[in-house]
């Protein structure tokens, strides 16, 4: 086993037999974790985005939190119930892709991937910058260090996720339930409170408030809630992951889906309430002592050097970090959908030895740390990006599902669901485009656009490479002509192997020496002699000291004599006993196969001799 081969297995782990995948299977325990982490994460920073939004117009408008919160919670349950008919109806997963591209036709269905994807990237980079803001909220030395602390926190989650689901399960769950246990303990110990202290007023001047106002008016409160609508994203991951789930999976994933709205539920009404009951409302980023709402709550309710402020902090950072699990566990399940509708590289259908989309696993995270460096993984930043693609594949979703009951003649409250469903979320989809346009939401735009430009070339190719490649009635399986050019550095033991091949490949067999000096090329004609080889010896002289042009001369000079011959180039390789030695020799091989990957009918193979 190759060095490169070990340490895979020592980080990702042994590869898992095929019959087992079975044991991969999530129970409702683990499945809420893997696909849920981000949408309970979201509730530790949607109730500060609404108060930053409200702060534009100063404390006179922070009463409209909770009325906020109380729509956003609706919408929740509107959404949560939509998707619960998405599982059942579809089983096998698939989500919002496949609902879309089966029941609205396939443009819908690739918009509405191309909005997810984008919002799984979005996923990783946001929850991963707040999570960093946890961190140097605790400890404020660490922040300038926060690019380098998201980078290493993405490539972690990307390391347990190459793992396997079921690992990947076991390690995100204490994180997760810890979290949710914290926050409701907060929550808890703030409504206890409450019952020997009277309502606190917000300070007189807010800490973010800019120097001019905005007006309390319907703007204003679309772009609040357009703020609060980041805690849906993550909502559709359950019913793109259906079939991660223990048998009945159906049954599972959609208990899952209700315990995981719930929990959202409950955590951001006691969230929003504390804050407004308290008067705690956000810190500007760069005031000295930096807390983010929920650190605050923790410094209110526990005091700051309590343990349980540490514990709350800690679990918050974990959380917002595992966030982006739920990205890592749907990203590359999406991605294999849309690529086995040739719409994407065929590559991220392909499942590896630990029973995962390694290829998706690998390609998300290689983005989103991307996106982290070019924004400073400042949550501020991307927020404006996030939230609005979702709204797109949540009302496609949704458009869908009642276009199908529609086909079915449903006309039931399953239908009344997902059509309202569909209008309330479409609604809110123009909300986010129009109130967070020009803070960076034409971006998406963009992206998505891009995006499906992309899959029409990829799938303009596939049609083609299929079209290239079918065998008509008429094909027929012709003799080939070959002729096999053997190049010599010199004679070794190595060459005689090479020799013996290439004899038994063809009658048309020769053999090439570049020189660089006439005294090396006198040397080998002896040694060719004296061992009597019966093969032409052709002796390439170079000028310019190359050793890869005149081959390429010579072999485009065979290429024109007779374009139908097939030309196999055969390079003798020593292989050393320790892999580390390679870099002593010499790898012609590798440069003539990049060379030569352009011309037609060439074939390069390395005859390999291994020295003990």
């Amino acid at each position: 086993m190759s060095l490169i081969s070990k340490l895979r297995r020592i980080l990702v782990g042994p590869p898992i037999a095929t019959k087992h995948a079975h044991h991969e299977r999530l129970p409702k325990i683990f499945g809420l974790p893997v696909f849920a982490s981000d949408a309970l994460s979201s509730v530790a920073y949607a109730t500060e985005e609404v108060l930053l939004v409200l702060a534009l117009a100063g404390v006179a408008a922070l009463y409209l939190l909770m009325p906020i919160t109380y729509a956003l919670g609706a919408l929740m349950l509107i959404v949560g119930f939509s998707y619960y008919q998405t599982i059942h109806a579809y089983p096998k997963g698939g989500g919002t892709y496949l609902v879309s591209s089966e029941n609205l036709g396939s443009w819908p269905g690739r918009v509405a991937g191309a909005a997810l994807l984008i919002d799984y990237v979005l996923t990783v980079a946001v929850s991963i910058s707040s999570g960093t803001a946890a961190i140097y909220s605790a400890f404020p030395q660490l922040q300038p260090y926060k690019v380098l602390i998201a980078v290493g926190a993405v490539a972690l989650i990307g390391m347990v996720n190459l793992r396997g689901a079921r690992e990947s399960g076991i390690v995100f769950a204490i994180p997760t339930y810890t979290f949710v246990g914290s926050v409701l303990v907060v929550i808890v110990a703030a409504v206890i409170r409450s019952f020997s202290e009277p309502p606190h007023a917000p300070p007189a001047v807010l800490p973010t408030q800019p120097d001019h106002l905005w007006v309390i008016g319907p703007m204003l409160v679309l772009r609040a809630f357009a703020a609060s609508c980041t805690a849906l994203t993550g909502t559709e991951a359950i019913a793109d992951g259906v079939q991660a789930f223990r048998p009945p999976e159906a049954k599972n994933a959609g208990q899952t889906l209700f315990m995981m709205i719930g929990l959202m539920l409950t955590m951001f009404l006691g969230i929003s309430w504390t804050a407004s009951y308290y008067g705690i409302v956000p810190m500007s980023t760069a005031q000295p002592g930096y807390q983010t709402l929920l650190a605050q709550m923790g410094t209110k309710l526990f005091g700051e050097g309590s343990w349980f402020f540490y514990v709350l902090q800690g679990a918050t950072a974990l959380i917002l970090f595992l966030a982006a699990n739920t990205a890592f566990a749907d990203f590359p399940r999406l991605s294999s959908f849309i690529a086995k509708d040739k719409y994407l590289p065929r590559q991220l259908m392909n499942v590896g030895d630990r029973l995962v989309f390694q290829n998706g696993i690998i390609l998300l995270a290689l983005v989103a740390i991307l996106l982290l460096v070019l924004y400073h993984a400042d949550t501020h930043s991307l927020i404006p990006l996030y939230a609005l693609g979702v709204f797109i594949s949540f009302t496609l979703s949704q458009a869908g599902m009642t276009a199908k009951w529609l086909r079915e003649g449903v006309h039931d409250h399953r239908m009344f669901i997902s059509g309202f469903g569909a209008l309330v979320t479409f609604a809110v989809a123009i909300i986010l485009l129009i109130t967070k346009f020009e803070e960076g939401a034409w971006l998406v735009t963009v992206a998505i656009g891009a995006l499906l430009f992309l899959f029409a070339k990829i799938r303009k190719y596939y049609d083609f490479l299929q079209r290239e490649f079918e065998v008509s009635p008429e094909d027929r399986i012709e003799p080939v002509r070959t002729t096999a050019l053997l190049l010599v550095p010199r004679l070794h033991k190595g060459t005689l192997k090479a020799i013996a091949y290439s004899q038994s490949l063809t009658e048309d067999c020769r053999a090439l020496h570049v020189t660089l000096d006439p005294e090396s090329a006198e040397s080998i004609k002896r040694e060719w002699n004296r061992l009597r080889v019966n093969m032409p010896l052709v002796i390439l002289e170079s000028p310019y000291r190359s050793l890869i042009e005149p081959v390429l001369e010579y072999i485009d000079q065979a290429i024109e004599d007779d374009p139908e011959a097939m030309i196999t180039v055969i390079v003798p390789q020593g292989v050393p006993p320790k892999w580390y030695q390679a870099i002593l020799h010499s790898n012609v091989a590798a440069l003539l196969k990049l060379a030569l990957g352009s011309r037609r009918n060439v074939v390069i193979t390395n005859v390999r001799y291994f020295l003990s």
